[in-house]
């Protein structure tokens, strides 16, 4: 019997995925080494977010450890639509599970672009990244910050691609009502919803050198600080959307994973922990498999939306 049909088996938008757990965009920096959280035993894969143009990111260092996680400021580092489309295509014709290709703009028609392009590769979806906090547009911030802005993005967006490619917008916590944006995303024809992105802008000073370690100075906060965050902002979308969420950050052990599910989330994001423990995703499978049998589930179906009673 294959990993498909045991208990952590998970219909997402009607696609299979062998277990509820996903890596976040961001989290490995080049195309071609995604393969690795494959091979760890991940259920599916979101891909590096992707520019019209490449990127070669902010300055080095890019990414520092403090005690309950990291702090990044990669910059959305990426080779371009035009080189990165080959990849995209390679990586999902030799992936077993399913393949979120991620996309970034600070403008609509930029978006349109991107969208057009990385649809003839068929990825499984296509996240459109609307609150990365490390790149902003002419006005300061990411699109994602206003339930306006987003419902244009996304509405461009579904205007260009067919009606069968699914959509996911993924919002950023750096907002006051994150329930308006999902609101918006949801309205303009976004399939699915993913939250939360990196929560910043932070900062960590090397007491020694006597100035702020990453090159950027800032950066965005994920690990095991931002989980309280994340699972708030998942419970409220929940309660707020009908389309099913994608719940992410500070997910590092079974528990959180259960946590995040009751909170609302279909799929649960799994990124920096890899960092700390390079078994976390069999890890986080174990705890949920006991977890199931201790508890006499059938299917993690059981377990979504719980909290909210």
């Amino acid at each position: 019997m294959t990993e498909k049909h045991t208990l952590l088996s998970t219909e997402f938008l009607s696609v299979t995925f062998p277990n509820p757990l996903i890596l976040p965009s961001g989290i490995i920096q080049e195309i071609k080494d995604h393969r690795r959280a494959e091979e760890q035993g991940i259920g599916g894969i979101t891909l590096k977010s992707v520019t019209v143009e490449p990127r070669e990111g902010n300055p080095l260092p890019r990414v520092a450890m403090y005690k309950n996680g990291y702090i990044n400021s990669v910059g959305l580092r990426n080779p371009g639509i035009k080189k990165a489309v080959p990849l995209v295509k390679e990586f999902i014709k030799k992936s077993k599970i399913p393949v979120l290709a991620s996309i970034f703009a600070t403008t609509i028609s930029d978006f349109k672009i991107l969208a057009s392009n990385i649809e003839k590769v068929n990825p499984d979806f296509i996240e459109l990244n609307l609150s990365c906090p490390n790149t902003v547009n002419d006005f300061g911030q990411p699109l994602g910050m206003g339930a306006e802005s987003t419902e244009e993005a996304v509405k461009a967006v579904r205007s260009v691609v067919s009606k069968k490619t699914k959509l996911i917008a993924k919002l950023t916590a750096n907002i006051p009502n994150i329930i308006e944006v999902a609101k918006a995303a949801e309205s303009a024809g976004a399939d699915a919803i993913s939250a939360i992105n990196t929560v910043g802008q932070e900062m960590i000073i090397n007491i020694y050198t006597k100035k702020p370690v990453l090159g950027n100075r800032v950066g965005g906060l994920s690990g095991g600080g931002i989980k309280p965050i994340a699972i708030r902002c998942v419970y409220d979308i929940y309660e707020a959307v009908k389309i099913p969420i994608i719940g992410m950050g500070g997910v590092s052990t079974w528990e959180d994973a259960v946590e995040m599910m009751m909170a609302g989330a279909t799929l649960v994001g799994v990124g920096s922990a890899v960092y700390f423990n390079k078994n976390v995703y069999e890890d986080i499978k174990k705890g949920l498999v006991e977890y199931m049998d201790k508890e006499k589930l059938k299917s993690l179906r059981e377990i979504i939306g719980t909290a909210h009673g």
